[in-house]
């Protein structure tokens, strides 16, 4: 009788441990499945100065992209968890890129979410900005390097913003936030943002009260020229007590196959100064080809850049008024 007792207890210490071990991992990917989501990409990028030597410490002006020789972007992983009305998103970033735009922080993104109703969504944490054609992450971006305009204005800001879907074709979205890219504010002094949307089309306002950008209005669209050709415009003024700037970029992009696009930005970026009585501005035309196989990207890129007023370094270790390159980068995403 005891040996009997000994083998059913055993029996049932036997399948109380299976299903302790089973039990997690069904539960797990029902999360996974249903309400938890991992993406991200991690980039690097090889890159040479074609009218300069490569011992000239010097680089173009703009965000990222910024290295000789072989250099690394960012890796980035984004975390989501949806629910049926509320919602999280984490979005870490390492590395070079990630650190030049959130500060050291490290946190590209942190928001929670409420969708209220139907067409009205609430978001307060820190969000990646509204502003501008391009953003953080290459994987958002055609050009591997980065606009003037992208530089100057923000990258992310911290309050909370009221989204609502007007109609099949209107958006608008109001923001209170920290001035721009300001995680703590020990200055007591907020922003306001704006955004009116049409048909993707979209016209953005921020304001600071002279604060770190003070104001500045922005448009971002583009249209489908041709099944296989996309013309992509921004164009953006700021003004802070007559320091600011001003400027437009123009970005056709034509896909030659399913693998392959070629893409050009054509910039005009001028800085105005209340020191200076001229502005300082730069012309900029960055060619730039986009193969993909699977989740892996290359990007040849060759750029150029022009300004009046740039001391750039040539060849012959003389100053000049442009800077050209080439760069590849490597980027995959999952």
């Amino acid at each position: 009788m005891k040996t009997i007792l000994n083998k059913n207890y055993l029996k049932k210490i036997f399948y109380l441990s299976i299903l302790s071990l089973v039990s997690p991992v069904f539960a797990q990917e029902e999360i996974k499945g249903k309400k938890v989501s991992i993406s991200g990409s991690i980039d690097a990028y090889y890159q040479t100065n074609l009218s300069a030597s490569d011992n000239a410490v010097q680089s173009f002006g703009t965000s990222f992209a910024d290295e000789l020789g072989f250099a690394l972007g960012m890796a980035n992983i984004i975390t989501t968890y949806e629910g049926e009305k509320t919602g999280v998103v984490a979005d870490i970033t390492f590395g070079p890129r990630g650190e030049s735009a959130t500060g050291g922080f490290n946190l590209n993104q942190l928001y929670a979410y409420w969708k209220v109703s139907e067409g009205t969504t609430l978001t307060m944490g820190r969000f990646n900005t509204y502003l501008g054609y391009e953003v953080i992450s290459p994987v958002g971006n055609f050009n591997y390097s980065t606009s003037y305009l992208f530089s100057s204005g923000p990258f992310s800001h911290v309050g909370v913003k009221a989204d609502f879907s007007l109609s099949d074709d209107f958006s608008l979205m109001l923001a209170f936030m920290n001035v721009t890219d300001t995680n703590n504010n020990l200055t007591g002094t907020y922003s306001v943002g704006v955004q009116l949307g049409y048909s993707d089309q979209f016209l953005n306002f921020y304001y600071d009260d002279g604060e770190v950008l003070g104001f500045e209005v922005d448009y971002t669209g583009g249209f489908d020229v041709l099944d296989s050709f996309f013309l992509g415009i921004n164009a953006a003024y700021a003004d802070n007590d007559g320091n600011g700037f001003y400027g437009a970029a123009l970005y056709p992009k034509l896909a030659v196959s399913e693998e392959f696009k070629i893409g050009l930005r054509g910039e005009y970026f001028s800085v105005m100064s209340d020191m200076i009585n001229d502005d300082s501005s730069v012309t900029a035309l960055t060619l730039t080809g986009s193969y993909s196989v699977e989740n892996l990207t290359i990007k040849p890129e060759i750029r150029l850049d022009r300004g009046d007023k740039m001391p750039y370094i040539n060849a012959d270790g003389l100053t000049s008024d442009k800077l050209s390159s080439f760069l590849i980068a490597v980027i995959y995403s999952f």
